[in-house]
């Protein structure tokens, strides 16, 4: 055993001992989920934060998710590379972007205590830095053909096909490429569109317009809180519009600590995203979201969450609270809620139009939260009622373990929901049973 993996060990302890102590504090409280969601007041964790993950184990041989009643799931493509998100192209064709967090310098003790429990549940390790093609060329649900599409690229995570031109959010900017339909690879030296500041939050998801004139792509933070000052978080926190014409790019939305998902509601035609929020104030304080995002809005990060709600940990713009906007529907404590796509009425039996969501699962709770994928529902373009698990049994029940953790969405060529697992090295297909 390496020293990495006995300190990961003297962590667990750690924060074991921390973990019954808050617990004795009093009663837990409840999921903050929905449109109004019940949000405790925060407790600051202090010098030992809540440290918690499952050890990734992986699916052993015959073990697949839980499929929510009149729905099953099968393997569309197996041992993959930490695969993260999901393009599918209009041909048809499936790309996966491999890729995954790449360990920087430890800043402090807790850093390398957290560096050392991603380790162990599979979060950190050397980067694929490749989008694989996947084709099922039979139609029988599961992908014949799974070959590289591209290599060498620098933790690509968000694609988006415009015209003959294919776009990739590597973590240090948006790349463009030339694209011939149905091809097997691209091999052409790309375009540099953006230069985005890489490491803390590293993905770089893209979404085009519907007139495909623009390309969003959402930046994360550098750190939790800007515990750098906000110097180093210039430019991040936010969602990009670029303008693929001019090549000019501008912020379209921030105070968005780590806004992952992006997807449009088809009939507003308003862009939403899931949103990762700050950890070290307690279980349920405060959620993750999904949220509208508005041109010019700005969201509370880092002076304040869930609208004008204070963290007295930063040091405070008044101006910038007082114009937070309030997001639309809580996700539950750090949940992680990473995936986003729109889901029609009738994808899945018995699920109306809405969003369906990956949550990846947390780290910074008592009580793990999220390992599993989601749905809220939607009515005349805003949340309409409580959301609804898709697929559930990522996590061990004791929560000693992960088979798999969910991360990226997105309707299959033969109108499935595909849903990438990480930990798990699958693409999930969930169809009616």
């Amino acid at each position: 055993m390496d020293f990495s993996s006995m300190f990961a060990r003297l962590v667990a302890l750690v924060g074991a001992g921390a973990l019954q102590w808050r617990k004795m504090q009093g009663a837990q409280p409840e999921p903050a989920w929905g449109a109004a969601p019940a949000i405790p007041v925060a407790k600051p964790q202090g010098a030992i934060p809540t440290l918690k993950m499952p050890t990734a184990r992986g699916w052993r041989a015959g073990e697949k998710p839980v499929a929510a009643p009149g729905l099953k799931v099968n393997a569309f493509a197996t041992g993959l590379d930490h695969p993260r998100w999901i393009e599918v192209l209009p041909n048809g064709d499936v790309l996966i972007a491999e890729s995954t967090q790449v360990a920087g310098t430890p800043r402090s003790m807790f850093h390398y205590a957290m560096q050392a429990t991603m380790r162990r549940a599979a979060a950190l390790g050397v980067s694929a830095n490749r989008i694989t093609l996947l084709r099922d060329r039979d139609g029988d649900g599961t992908a014949e053909v799974q070959q590289p599409f591209m290599e060498g690229l620098s933790q690509p995570f968000g694609m988006a096909l415009v015209g003959d031109t294919f776009y990739v959010g590597n973590t240090d900017g948006v790349m463009a490429f030339p694209y011939t339909a149905g091809a097997d690879r691209i091999t052409a030296a790309g375009r540099r569109l953006t230069t985005f500041k890489p490491d803390g939050h590293w993905t770089r998801s893209l979404l085009k317009s519907a007139d495909g004139t623009k390309l969003y792509a959402g930046v994360g933070s550098l750190t939790n809180i800007a515990d750098d000052g906000m110097e180093v978080e210039e430019g991040r926190a936010c969602v990009y519009e670029l303008d693929l014409a001019s090549g000019n790019s501008r912020i379209f939305a921030g105070g968005l600590r780590n806004p992952v998902g992006l997807a449009w509601e088809p009939v507003t035609g308003v862009l939403w995203t899931v949103v990762n929020e700050r950890d070290g104030l307690g279980d349920e304080t405060p959620p993750d979201y999904l949220t509208s995002v508005r041109d010019g809005g700005f969201y509370g990060w880092p002076y304040c969450y869930w609208g004008q709600t204070v963290d007295d940990r930063v040091p405070q713009d008044a101006a910038l609270v007082a114009k937070a906007i309030t997001p639309d529907y809580a996700l539950g404590g750090h949940t992680a809620s990473l995936g986003l796509c729109w889901m029609p009425a009738g994808t899945l039996p018995g699920f109306p139009d809405g969003m369906a969501i990956g949550q990846h699962g947390s780290w910074n709770r008592s009580t793990l939260s999220g390992y599993k994928v989601v749905f809220v529902p939607f009515e005349n373009g805003r949340p309409s009622g409580p959301a609804r698990d898709i697929l559930s049994g990522f996590l061990a029940p004791d929560e000693s373990h992960s088979c798999g953790r969910p991360v990226g969405v997105a309707l299959g060529p033969d109108g499935s929901l595909l849903v990438a697992d990480d930990v798990g090295d699958v693409i999930w297909r969930v169809t009616a049973a």
